[in-house]
């Protein structure tokens, strides 16, 4: 399976005042860390390579993973540093550890779904990435994606179209290539996943089963909900 890259460097400050002394990874769902939940997930889903990359608070949640015992997955930390580099910029300094293509993961998502099937379908493609897209109508958040005939056909997190009906389902498969493209050491994914729309180079990969996040206290509640089984 493809390593998979989680970006855990945000602020988190629409958690607050529950993130002013820990990272959102850090978050109590179930009587257990976030982050301890995330790791487990993948390690079901066959994952056996994972890359943190860490801003806030990241020593917290690296000195959690060392002291635990429970995983069983090569896990390495890539730091911002003293500046936040965004999602992108995240993602382009951890390239050394990663392979020619990977996930990516954001750090608030908790997403069960078929990884060797989204992976086997970007092998089988031709394109330099894979975004997974669920059909939300605005019930979860605001959608972001024009999906037609299993094509992305506008992906914008700043111009929503009334016509948009599907979002980031916050999963995704990208080839390094594309970073390494990009001289620019502070920005967003978003800026990859848009030039890739634009070269008709970004695959489409819809799923069904619907996301959970805890970037919002009715994210972390409807996971604890999941987790607990209710």
């Amino acid at each position: 399976m493809l390593p998979v890259v989680v970006l855990s460097g945000g602020l988190a400050t629409r958690m607050r005042p529950l993130t002013e002394k820990i990272p959102k990874a850090m978050l109590n769902v179930a009587g257990k860390p976030f982050i301890f939940h995330q790791l487990k997930l993948l390690e079901r889903k066959n994952i056996n390579c994972v890359v943190l990359c860490l801003g806030y608070l990241g020593e917290v949640i690296e000195t959690y993973i060392e002291d635990n015992t429970d995983f069983k997955l090569e896990i390495h930390y890539s730091y911002d540093g003293d500046k936040l580099l965004g999602t992108g910029g995240a993602i382009k300094k951890a390239l050394n550890y990663l392979g020619d293509s990977f996930f990516v993961l954001y750090g608030d998502s908790y997403l069960d779904v078929d990884y060797a099937k989204i992976e086997e379908a970007y092998r089988n493609s031709d394109k330099k990435g894979l975004m997974t897209v669920f059909s939300n109508n605005n019930k979860w958040d605001l959608s972001n994606v024009l999906f037609e005939n299993n094509e992305i056909i506008v992906y914008s997190k700043k111009n929503q179209l009334k016509k948009m009906n599907y979002i980031d389902y916050g999963l995704g498969i990208l080839n390094k290539q594309v970073f390494e493209d990009y001289e620019e050491s502070m920005f967003d994914l978003a800026y990859i996943y848009e030039k890739l729309v634009e070269e008709r180079q970004l695959l489409g990969y819809e799923v069904f089963e619907r996301f959970y996040e805890i970037g919002s206290k009715e994210g972390l509640n409807d996971l604890e909900k999941k987790i607990k089984g209710l």
